[in-house]
């Protein structure tokens, strides 16, 4: 592979532009300059930019603008942002719009060959390592589909927070896909080469959970026949997910505390520390403050977890986000060739106009069953000859892709969201959907998707 990298240098002081021109040259770089962002966008089809020096603050459009436009015509190209006025807002935004690094003037060679460096390791590796993490990398991306305005906001906090060291606490209702939002933290730190475990501290009874984290030595407790190390061990150096954490009893909590402020555990039944280096993020469906006021969960531990705090909406309050997450299902589903494109009308559009009164997503946890068969899910007020010799009436005959708002039938108490759903669609009940549906719904259930609820 070629290693004659391109580099764009954007400066309106030629003492800069010049001076970052020399350094990029002796380090074996093609270099070219200009004096402004207009400059740079009538440049921009010139060459393959590998990385593009731009200052900030420049006499037209501004170094941000030039950060958008690479991105979105060249999204591989790294973009660093120079400023004499650097703040840390400034250096969020910068991250959170993708920049590759944040300078702040003045700098000297050292610096500029030390990123110089940097960048060209990571252009010669990147193909190994996008080949290496593609498949991955492709689930995350189906994993946090959206294009709703509080999506997007969300996401931006995601991208100035994940830089960074600091612990994130994640609220919302169950079902809005706090793991997944954990997870893309982690995923864009530097931490991304460690491990990221997930504990859902519900699941755990409370007399184990310390021993579940922390570990334990030999014989401290009945059953442990041999030393083992906790979770938190596990991901050292990574990240660990706190689910559900006021579900944590006070006398967990204070050891918890201990743990964050100490940077080091202590086994169950052991007399030694162990340092461990660890990113906590944690999450909870309650109102944390409020169970702090009620005594249930501590004011200190709250404070130490709560250095950021992400917010996340329920599906039924970005409703355009639903037409996607729905075609997102059913390329997964029929991933193995059959296409899966989703008419207007169809599944992904009907269930914009869903209530969606609970906190999950009616609409497309039911669409597993409809969308599992093409001629269900392209289905819309057709009628075939096609009966069922049970029933004795058309099974395609109702508007079975509406009906994809339909849940697994259990007892319900009258006026719940799937009979709601049901009567609103003018269907007799929710059990008059033919059972066969329920073998389609198994199907779906073993690709085991997630999506942000």
């Amino acid at each position: 592979m070629s290693t004659n990298f391109h580099a764009l240098v954007i400066d309106d002081e030629p003492q800069v532009r010049e001076f970052v021109s020399a350094v990029l040259d002796n380090e074996g770089w093609v270099v070219a300059n200009c004096a402004s962002a207009e400059d740079a966008f009538a440049r921009l089809d010139e060459s393959n930019w590998s990385v593009v020096f731009c200052d900030v603050m420049l006499g037209g459009a501004d170094g941000f603008a030039v950060l958008r436009r690479f991105k979105e015509v060249l999204p591989e190209t790294k973009v660093v942002l120079m400023t004499g006025h650097g703040s840390a807002v400034g250096a969020l935004d910068a991250t959170a719009f993708g920049a590759y690094d944040y300078l702040l003037k003045p700098f000297g060679p050292e610096e500029l060959q030390s990123l110089s460096r940097a960048l060209r390791e990571r252009l010669i590796n990147r193909p190994q390592r996008l080949s290496s993490r593609g498949g991955s990398k492709r689930d995350s991306d189906i994993d946090l589909v959206g294009r709703s305005h509080a999506f997007i906001e969300v996401m931006k906090q995601v991208g100035r927070v994940a830089a960074t060291n600091l612990p994130v606490l994640l609220t919302g209702e169950s079902g809005t896909g706090k793991e997944l939002v954990a997870a893309a933290l982690h995923q864009h730190s530097g931490r991304a080469h460690k491990t990221f475990v997930a504990v859902n501290c519900g699941a755990i009874p409370a007399e184990l959970i310390e021993s579940e984290l922390f570990g334990h030595t030999k014989g401290s407790f009945t059953g442990a026949d041999r030393d083992r190390r906790g979770l938190w061990e596990e991901a050292d150096g990574g990240t660990v997910f706190l689910d559900e954490i006021s579900e944590t009893t006070l006398s967990f909590q204070v050891k918890l505390l201990r743990v964050l402020q100490e940077r080091e555990i202590r086994r169950v039944g052991s007399n030694q520390t162990r340092r461990v280096d660890v990113r906590v993020i944690a999450a909870s469906n309650r109102d944390v403050e409020a169970e702090v006021s009620a005594g249930r969960f501590r004011n200190d531990l709250f404070y130490r977890l709560n250095a950021v705090s992400i917010a996340l909406p329920p599906l039924r309050e970005r409703r355009e986000d639903i037409p996607p997450l729905a075609q997102a299902f059913a390329d997964r589903v029929y991933s193995l060739g059959t296409n899966s494109r989703l008419s207007r009308g169809s599944a992904g559009e009907f269930g914009v106009n869903c209530r969606y009164p609970g906190k999950r997503m009616a609409a497309l946890v039911g669409n597993r069953r409809a969308l599992c068969r093409p001629r269900v899910a392209a289905y819309r007020g057709k009628q075939t000859s096609s009966v069922s010799p049970a029933r004795g009436r058309s099974k395609d005959s109702r508007s079975y892709d509406q009906a994809a708002s339909y849940r697994r039938p259990t007892p319900r108490r009258r006026g719940s969201a799937g009979s709601v759903a049901f009567s609103s669609l003018g269907l007799p009940s929710k059990h008059s959907v033919d059972k066969n549906m329920d073998e389609c719904f198994a199907a779906a259930e073993c690709h085991n998707s997630h999506f942000v609820f």
